[in-house]
């Protein structure tokens, strides 16, 4: 697909999408790769944006720059975001809340600390990213456990075989440590991040390193 075609479908997606309003989002598109300008209203909907893009065939890369920009009647003071995080994640009873640091500057929050898996890490940060006054977040977070490195990679190679919506036998998984290397191509950018997510999945994983292309 040409760059004019798959400005149009990235366009058609993000007005179909519910959750974001494409009213203020500027879209350009340059060899594969999608460049988001423009502004939204929270820090939730530019993740929705971001998703929405990465859904469909023919995007080999994305460029983010949408701005978050809160309404004056929704903004809130740091402090209040701060304590808003710390419940929200004492509420989960998956996150270790004693291991992990909230810290807020100018609406941007800040997740420090160590957690055994990474679908603890994801959850603190799902949650985070959800409340009102937050414009940015950043993950400090690591994983600590430890596993067996043949484990890693038999968990992982099991996790993409279950998975609908990657062709398995065209990704290749290496494992030293932590860390996992992802090398392949697959057809979307969902395609790929949902093979990262499978490689996040293995207890003690704190790096990945995704070579896979787009084909």
């Amino acid at each position: 697909m040409d760059d004019i075609g798959l400005r149009k479908d990235v366009l058609d997606e993000l007005e179909f999408e519910p959750s974001v309003d494409a009213r203020h989002i500027g879209v350009t598109v340059s060899n594969g790769v999608v460049t988001l300008t423009g502004h939204v209203g929270s820090y939730a909907e530019r993740g929705a944006v971001e998703r929405a893009v990465g859904r469909i065939k023919g995007v080999r890369g994305i460029a983010q720059e949408i701005q978050v920009r809160l309404p004056s009647n929704r903004k809130t003071n740091d402090d209040e975001i701060a304590e808003r995080a710390l419940k929200i994640i004492a509420w989960d009873t998956t996150i270790p809340t004693d291991c992990i640091f909230v810290r807020v500057e100018n609406g941007w929050a800040t997740l420090r600390g160590t957690v055994e898996w990474d679908f603890q890490r994801q959850a603190a940060i799902d949650a985070v990213r959800k409340l009102s006054g937050v414009t940015g977040l950043t993950n400090e977070l690591t994983v600590g456990c430890r596993v067996s490195v043949g484990d890693v990679k038999q968990r992982i190679e099991s996790a993409l075989k279950r998975a609908a919506e990657i062709e398995a036998a065209h990704i290749r998984v290496g494992v030293v440590g932590g860390k996992v290397t992802l090398d392949g191509k697959v057809h979307t950018l969902h395609e790929r991040a949902a093979a990262e997510r499978a490689a996040w999945s293995a207890p003690g994983v704190h790096v990945v390193e995704d070579r896979i292309k787009i084909e």
